[in-house]
């Protein structure tokens, strides 16, 4: 029998006590949520709390486990910095809740410990060693350049020449040379994404395009074999791992119903950003088409369906509201947004059913700006808003407690990269054109890069040398790669393998490793990489020499220097992100960058995106496509995909602060599209 909650009449004053400030309590809208335990979907406002009223349904539940029946509860989002802010906040209160049976994880980390790693050992019969895009793709291109143009596959490449031969001409403008690079690049793009349907028993491509499906074609024959080559040495990618999910529900249809036994409550955060793959997983497991023993509760922001990185802003929308209105339950009412701005947001929300609406709660009358700006003065308008800020924090107008690293300046597009004829078009403009000195900042260092060099500069800034040793030891793992060498099993070495094999050959070759291991770090730490990168390229022979191999395939790899390492006692100039005056310290970012952040004053920079339509109806920035929105119209969901993409960047960065919302728009664009603006509605500034 399914598990049966009861909330007492103080379970939601004792986690009003654990997750809000004194004095503060769960309104009607939030306590619905809180009680509910059936199959829903929560639509929430920016700003409305939701990830707090999720945080207190699970301390309530902490409180009734374990269950009697040994079920547990599923956690899922989409980043581990979201796990991460689940677990900050209520772990320490929740001992159970984060114990077996119950999980709390990523969406990935679910798919690869129930579903990926058990189809796998069940299939090949033994361990999986990495489920890691850049390792699968790389190892997949390595056995595909060895059958490339082997008579005995029919010549695979011929296959990818003909796919591609026509866009690489046409992009490199008839010069022959930069057509052979291109149609080169992009075959090996496609060969990256290259898997095979076990479902299906089909060559497939990312786009998930059927490539040969012929069982006795020679290239069929080719690409299996690889493919299958790679996933027998314990190397997966992460996309791999839900198509491998699906074939483990396909092949033991028991394990669905095992999954809902385990997980009769399960509770789906951020659900806007969920894949296609992602989403059709969890739907055909735990909904069921409706005949799931679990509950599952989706919860997020349709309006706010962008990706995490880069410029992508999602078009087709995964996520469907259940059809049943009493399976869905809206959050109106914006804890974060004063009234002025909540009025105006809401205007972009691309999703407005008839139960839709933005209720700004939070006490500040200030009206939203726009920043008119012009060629000559739009270097001006961080400053400008800077001065915006500082009056109003003088004045006491500025309600909100936040410090002055939450005013941000936020901006769709950001750099043009390597496109310096865009870059000097003053018609197109991105976030360096309002500040020159800003670079985009790079994520975490990745685990995989094409030269030894990069390995040496990319790495995780702690306060141990571990970090350094661990990229060494990458670095070294990849030689062998290139070179073909693997274990007695013929996997993979793994740092732990390689470390154990040196020591049982020779253990003095074990010792002086280590030590290099530690000098080499030092001296990176030291700023002195480009002698370190030499002391490891005099290193390696010894190093394949272990195996009875020399240096061949890895050659390029350990000797190409395109890795920008500066060179010792050299001037750094860090280019800044930030904007300093007087005490007050701005954050200039990407609107991908604070999703989900709350600010107390946000700029936001209206920037190049495409280009629609020629001469006086050009469309290419948000002022242009969301006229009507700025001039008081619901947007609405029949629009085309670059207005959507506009709309859904505009909803995000424009819901960011609690107090002030300033919009920088060209004074061309100004004056031709929103003159007749309603001025009791915002503050028009033209920037001096």
């Amino acid at each position: 029998m399914p598990q049966v909650i009861d909330i007492t009449d103080d379970d939601i004053p004792y986690a009003e006590q654990l997750l809000l400030p004194a004095g503060k309590t769960f309104d009607p809208e939030r306590v619905d949520f809180i009680r509910n335990f059936n199959t829903i979907d929560l639509q929430a406002v920016p700003g409305s709390g939701k990830t707090t009223a999720l945080l207190a349904k699970l301390v309530i539940l902490e409180r009734k486990l374990p269950f009697a029946d040994g079920s547990g509860i599923l956690v899922l989002s989409h980043t581990n910095a979201a796990i991460d802010e689940i677990k900050e906040k209520i772990q320490k209160h929740c001992p159970r809740l984060f114990s077996y049976p119950n999980f709390i994880g990523t969406i990935q980390s679910f798919v690869d410990e129930f579903l990926a790693i058990p189809i796998y050992n069940l299939v090949f019969k033994r361990k999986l060693n990495w489920i890691d895009k850049d390792r699968y793709e790389e190892e997949l291109v390595r056995l595909f350049n060895i059958i490339a143009w082997k008579k005995d596959y029919d010549e695979p490449t011929k296959l990818f020449y003909k796919r591609h031969i026509k866009r690489a001409e046409k992009d490199a403008n008839k010069d022959k040379n930069l057509t052979k690079q291109l149609v080169t690049k992009y075959i090996e793009k496609e060969v990256r994404g290259l898997y095979y349907d076990f479902i299906t028993d089909e060559i497939k491509n990312r786009d998930n395009d059927v490539l040969l499906k012929t069982q006795t074609n020679k290239r069929y024959i080719g690409l299996k074999t690889i493919i299958v080559e790679v996933l027998k040495k314990g190397i997966i990618s992460y996309d791999y791992a839900y198509h491998f999910g699906e074939c483990y529900l396909l092949k033991i249809p028991q394990i669905k119903e095992l999954l809902q036994k385990r997980f009769p409550f399960v509770f789906v955060d951020e659900m806007q950003d969920m894949d296609t793959h992602q989403y059709n997983l969890l739907e055909k497991i735990f909904y069921d088409d409706g005949n799931s023993i679990s509950k599952i509760q989706r919860i997020g922001d349709r309006n706010q369906a962008i990706y995490h990185s880069s410029n992508s802003v999602k078009t087709n929308e995964v996520w469907q509201l259940r059809t049943n209105p009493d399976s869905v339950l809206n959050l109106a009412g914006s804890q974060r947004l004063s009234k002025p701005i909540a009025d105006v947001v809401k205007r972009f929300a691309l999703y407005n059913d008839n139960n839709f609406d933005i209720v700004g709660k939070n006490e500040c009358d200030i009206k939203p700006h726009i920043l008119v700006f012009e060629n000559s003065t739009i270097t001006n308008v961080i400053p400008y808003f800077a001065k915006v800020v500082k009056e109003y924090k003088a004045n006491g107008r500025l309600t909100s407690k936040k410090e002055f690293k939450d005013i941000k300046v936020v901006c769709w597009n950001t750099e043009w990269k390597d496109d310096n004829t865009s870059r000097n078009d003053a018609s197109k403009l991105r976030l360096e054109d309002y500040h020159k000195d800003f670079k985009k900042e790079k994520g975490k260092p990745k685990q995989d890069y094409d030269n030894l060099k990069s390995y040496l500069l990319y790495y995780e800034k702690k306060q141990t040398l571990e970090p350094l040793r661990k990229n060494i030891l990458n670095a070294f793992l990849k030689i062998l790669r290139l070179e073909n060498i693997n274990t007695a099993d013929d996997r993979p070495y793994t740092k732990k393998k390689l470390i154990d094999f040196i020591h049982e050959k020779d253990i003095q070759k074990y010792d002086e490793l280590n030590l290099n291991l530690y000098n080499w770090s030092i001296g990176i730490i030291q700023e002195k990489a480009n002698g370190v990168w030499d002391g490891i390229k005099a290193y390696v022979p010894t190093l394949l020499k272990l195996f009875e191999k020399t240096i061949s395939a890895s050659s390029n790899f350990v000797n190409t220097d395109n890795a920008e390492i500066p060179a010792e006692d050299a001037e750094i100039i860090v280019p800044t992100n930030h904007y300093k005056e007087d005490g007050l310290e701005i954050e200039i970012t990407s609107v991908h960058a604070v999703k989900g952040q709350t600010h107390c004053a946000t700029l936001y920079l209206e920037s190049y995106f495409q280009k629609d339509g020629n001469g006086a109806n050009t469309k290419s920035y948000e002022s242009q496509r969301l006229k009507d929105q700025f001039l008081g119209t619901q947007i609405q969901s029949t629009v085309g995909d670059r207005v959507k993409q506009s709309a859904k960047m505009a909803y995000v960065g424009f819901s960011r602060p609690t107090d002030l919302l300033c919009i920088a728009i060209h004074k061309d664009r100004f004056d031709k599209y929103l003159q007749s603006i309603n001025r009791e509605e915002w503050e028009i500034i033209n920037i001096p």
